[in-house]
């Protein structure tokens, strides 16, 4: 069994991602580790180097600055990589996600389980989505509580942004990838940046969902969401997180936007009745 890791980026040093140490996380069980790599006006190729790892291949990319839909650029980059991987599983990571090692283990007997049960197209991590600081996650069904991250590199697969896939069983209809739970955890660290990386990443992505960048402030959001974070962290990122104190404190005076309304109500009854529902990109057959 061969397994392939991959991911995209551009510019990653300035906007602030732990992209050297996402990479990092999953390099002991990966036989190569493809990137699409855009163009950068900062450090971000020199740091990939830097990592010395001759599983490493880098694909130098260039970004379709007209097209403004949906993400679409996001696909059309995380496909540059995975068409580039040679691997059974290719194992996807956003350049703000880390593996935890106490896991490592879980994700290699999930590939090797399900590497010849055709039922099972994809492989699914639970999230954790740290918000502000390092001690403190969301909470909330308007963030996804599980994702898939590893895709069988032998099916018809694309990706409309950088979050999923679907899966093609005809040439003009797609549906989410048939998966498994592989019992891991990922690590989501985009919002534990500072505001100002944060904004700055706005300012340049916005564009390609067809937005326009408004101010970010942490602070702004629904606090009964936010939850205190008693676990330990993957070792190969702690020497990256700013160091803080305590649960990160939303502004008491916020006032909660349709959205916000919308998620306690489905929290509410997430609660009462014992559902899950946040945005799922897969269906579970295992």
């Amino acid at each position: 069994m061969k397994v392939s890791g991959f991911t995209f980026l551009r510019n990653g040093q300035v906007l602030g991602y732990p992209f050297v140490q996402s990479i990092q996380s999953i390099l002991p069980i990966v036989d190569e580790f493809v990137i699409a790599l855009g163009p950068c006006e900062d450090e971000t190729e020199a740091m990939i180097q830097a990592i010395n790892d001759p599983k490493i291949r880098i694909i130098h990319t260039q970004w379709n600055e007209n097209m403004k839909d949906r993400g679409y650029v996001y696909g059309q980059q995380k496909m540059i990589a995975q068409f580039n991987c040679s691997g059974d599983w290719a194992f996807y990571l956003e350049a703000d996600e880390v593996v935890h090692e106490n896991d490592l283990d879980k994700i290699v007997d999930a590939m090797k389980r399900y590497h010849h049960d055709d039922r099972v197209e994809a492989l699914v991590f639970d999230y954790i989505h740290f918000y502000g600081n390092a001690n403190s996650y969301l909470d909330s069904p308007g963030w996804y509580r599980r994702e898939a991250r590893i895709i069988k590199n032998s099916i018809r697969s694309y990706a409309p942004d950088g979050l999923f896939w679907l899966v093609l069983e005809k040439n003009k209809i797609g549906r989410y990838p048939k998966a498994a739970l592989t019992g891991a955890t990922m690590y989501h660290y985009g919002w534990v940046r500072s505001e100002e990386q944060m904004n700055l990443k706005s300012q340049k992505v916005q564009k390609y969902w067809n937005k326009n960048h408004k101010p970010i402030d942490y602070s702004q959001i629904d606090g009964s969401i936010i939850r205190e974070f008693k676990g330990t962290h993957p070792k190969v990122v702690q020497d990256w997180l700013p160091q803080a104190e305590g649960v990160f404190q939303a502004d008491p005076n916020h006032i909660l936007t349709r959205k916000e309304k919308k998620h306690r109500w489905m929290k509410r009854l997430e609660d009462l009745f014992g559902l899950e529902l946040s945005k799922k990109h897969y269906q579970l057959v295992k």
